[in-house]
């Protein structure tokens, strides 16, 4: 709030609140950080020489270290507001509208800033004999005599209700706390605190002033109307913000930090089934004991052009916004559903050209499910396989009864929902129904018989006469062995000690079963699916009657298909096509853990770093140089990285460390900053997946929000807060309790 680039559309409250508090501006600054090499801003300027040799402190002239600009406090401020002014009231308005004509505000300092600091002292004598900034500091005055004085409000009143606020604040701010440490939704589809529906944090509240008295009185407020902006609904978007403010200055930071970090772009639907796309930023937090890998939830983004550029340039706007540098990108990564794969695509191709040293990899912030789940949404026949298992789930949900006859009939495992973010969710569906088929028809058959709801009933009949039959048993066979095979490797790529050495054998091995499975698994899935076909009682033959006709020919008959064309077109269409679509899968990510390997596969533990010969160890270092160097800028010094690596590989443990091991090692060893580098930039780039600490994925945590009713600003604070919450205890709530307080007692006293 304090910073001047901040300061272009401020609401009254807030301008309020600054002049009140008045420039803040670091006294001991003796030059600029960007350029202590040349000349830079200097405290020098705050003072004004007069042509009698005294000294006059220039209180208006604020110094921005964020972006190294200088801003005039009261230009800034007050160029937008002169027709509320009150000598403008009292009919001025055209005379001094004449005088600022003459003086018009172009100056630098009254809008982006000024760095020319060659000519800054020019620049500032002709600024402040301006009649624009004169007028801009006779506003100042006076508003900041009102407030010394307390013209504006009484005095002991405003004690009061500041008091008041500084109560209510925290209890609000610790329900916010607890709701977003545990994932909780804030908001229900009413408002109002006194309906049943009214959300978390009504209810928590409420019940909090069962006993306390604080909010016993804010709730009475509330209801008599006396208070407009309480918190406790979706004005709770101002509160919010300013928490997600404070976590998000904090995430820049840490990334500043860090240096280098790497961009993810996911994508999930909201309630509306709108596209939400989101930004996450990984870094290696090497502050912490031990150091960390991390993943930070930075927004939601808006990628409405839908011009070539659109996407990446919202991005590139976005990290220069935050004063990230893009050349620090060492690595990218891109959910490959298909909600954002064309998106990112083009963020890719683009960002490499920019910045080559960002490695690629589509893997960074997914599971190998995922891309299952979008070949089945790109196949017909795939797309009604799981719309069935849906359906069948859909009915037995419909009610408690309908679930008990289901319970009733099937032991031991119980049906889930399909889901777009638990993958493993697929699994588990097709599961219960490979095992148990037959009991799950007759529960559908007596949900049909005692059930009221004529469309359940239908849906019932339907699934259990039609649905389940020889075809759809073999496609269930089929996508039960796929999905277990892919499952096992999937969760170790989630694994938080996933090594990519071990990533490449599993993925290895995975495609060496699936093209074995190509030649022997259509074999086996027949013959369990005529098994199941006979316990079952359906004839296991494919029904000629459900395949899909083409009009006739004049001149030519229908074609009629035997019973061994069925089969095999259902191997060659179905079958095949399925197995191929995964291995194809699984043989792009292989080449991409490779590339990622050839770069960095030598640092990935102790084991492969002390196994190289001295030759092969100083060719992997150039390599790595070649990479990480760009037109004039290079990371690491690749002689230099191999004497330290040779020098680190004496002083090594016996036992086989990983490369995190490795980097708190050598941490706070000053003689090895080029395989400190290194060992950071190899842990930035998103090959793995990074849970939070509840266990639950950030994009699980989004999922959740994105999928409660609730205006798009309230959700972008909602789910910083929620997804970056072990940054709430590190917050300093005194002074934001503080400022609250102060702007909610002047506006409550001002609107009476």
């Amino acid at each position: 709030m304090y910073d001047p680039r901040n300061w272009d559309n401020l609401n009254t409250e807030l301008r309020d609140l600054l002049v009140e508090k008045g420039p803040v501006r670091d006294l001991l600054v003796e030059e600029s950080p960007q350029h202590k090499s040349s000349v830079g801003f200097s405290s020098e300027f705050y003072t004004r020489i007069l042509p009698n040799g005294e000294k006059q402190d220039r209180e208006w002239l604020v110094y921005s270290k964020e972006v190294d600009k200088a801003y005039c406090f009261c230009c800034k401020l007050f160029k937008e507001c002169h027709r509320n002014n009150r000598l403008v009231n009292e009919g001025n308005w055209e005379r001094i509208s004449a005088l600022l004509k003459e003086s018009p505000q172009n100056s630098e300092l009254a809008n982006e800033g000024c760095r020319d600091w060659g000519n800054l002292s020019v620049l500032i004598r002709e600024h402040e004999r301006s009649m624009a900034h004169i007028f801009n500091m006779t506003t100042w005055a006076g508003l900041r005599r009102r407030f010394q004085k307390d013209e504006r409000i009484d005095k002991a009143v405003f004690k009061l209700e500041k008091e008041h606020w500084r109560s209510v604040l925290p209890r609000i701010i610790s329900v916010v706390k607890f709701l977003a440490k545990h994932s909780k939704t804030f908001f229900g589809t009413i408002e109002s605190m006194d309906q049943d529906d009214c959300g978390n944090l009504s209810s928590f509240i409420d019940m909090i002033a069962e006993w306390d008295p604080v909010m016993q009185e804010h709730i009475r407020r509330i209801k008599r109307n006396e208070i407009r902006h309480h918190y406790l609904g979706c004005n709770i978007q101002e509160l919010t913000t300013i928490l997600a403010s404070e976590i998000k200055s904090s995430i820049i930071r840490k990334i500043k930090e860090a240096k280098y970090f790497s961009v993810i772009v996911d994508c999930a639907l909201d309630a509306s089934g709108e596209k939400q796309m989101f930004l996450i930023l990984r870094c290696v937090d090497v502050f912490t004991s031990p150091i960390k890998v991390e993943e930070y939830f930075l927004e939601l983004l808006n990628f409405s052009n839908t011009s070539e550029h659109g996407p990446f340039e919202q991005m590139q706007n976005l990290l220069k916004a935050l004063d990230l540098d893009i050349d620090d990108v060492r690595g990218q990564g891109y959910g490959i559903g298909s909600l954002v794969k064309g998106r990112a695509e083009g963020i890719q191709e683009k960002l490499s050209v920019i910045n080559p040293r960002a490695l690629y990899t589509p893997w960074g912030c997914h599971s190998l499910n995922v891309t299952l789940c979008d070949m089945v949404n790109s196949f017909s026949k795939l797309f009604s396989f799981f719309g069935s298992i849906q359906c069948i789930y859909s009915v037995f949900s419909h009610c408690t009864k309908c679930w008990q006859i289901l319970d009733n009939n099937v032991k031991g495992l119980a049906l889930e929902p399909l889901s777009t973010i638990r993958w493993e969710s697929q699994l588990e569906c097709v599961k219960a129904i490979r095992f148990h088929a037959s009991d799950i028809r007759e529960a559908l058959l007596q949900v049909a018989d005692t059930e009221f709801d004529l469309g359940v009933v239908h849906q019932a009949n339907s699934l259990a006469t039609y649905d389940l039959e020889y075809e759809f048993l073999l496609g269930m066979i089929i996508w039960f062995d796929i999905l277990s095979a892919v499952d096992l490797v999937s969760k170790y790529l989630q694994s938080k000690d996933m090594r990519i050495d071990i990533a490449i054998t599993e993925v290895k091995r995975l495609i060496k079963f699936f093209e074995k499975y190509r030649e022997v698994g259509f074999t086996g899935a027949l013959n369990v699916a005529k098994e199941i076909a006979t316990e079952m009682e359906i004839d296991s033959v494919f029904d000629e009657e459900r395949q899909i006709r083409k009009r006739k020919r004049l001149g030519k008959n229908a074609d009629q298909s035997s019973p061994e064309s069925l089969e095999e077109g259902f191997r060659v269409q179905y079958f095949l096509y399925t197995v191929d679509q995964v291995t194809g899968l699984l043989k792009r990510t292989l080449e991409q853990y490779q590339a990622y390997e050839d770069i960095f596969g030598f640092l990935f533990c102790s084991e492969k770093l002390n196994s190289l010969e001295e030759k092969h160890l100083k060719t992997s270092c150039g390599h790595l140089e070649m990479f990480l160097n760009h037109g004039k800028f290079r990371d690491v010094d690749g002689n230099s990285l191999f004497k330290e690596l040779k020098c680190l590989r004496k002083q090594l443990p016996e036992e086989n460390m990983t490369a995190i091991d490795i980097l708190n090692f050598i941490t706070g060893l000053d003689f090895l900053p080029n395989a400190f580098i290194a060992y950071r930039i190899l842990l930035t780039i998103p090959v793995l997946f990074t849970s939070t600490d509840g266990g639950l994925s950030k994009l699980e945590i989004l999922n959740s929000y994105l999928q409660s009713p609730m205006s798009q600003e309230v959700l972008d604070g909602l789910a910083l807060i929620s997804t970056e919450k072990g940054f709430l205890e590190k917050l300093d709530y005194d002074s934001l309790i503080n400022d609250c307080a102060t702007k909610n007692a002047r506006r409550t006293i001002l609107s009476e």
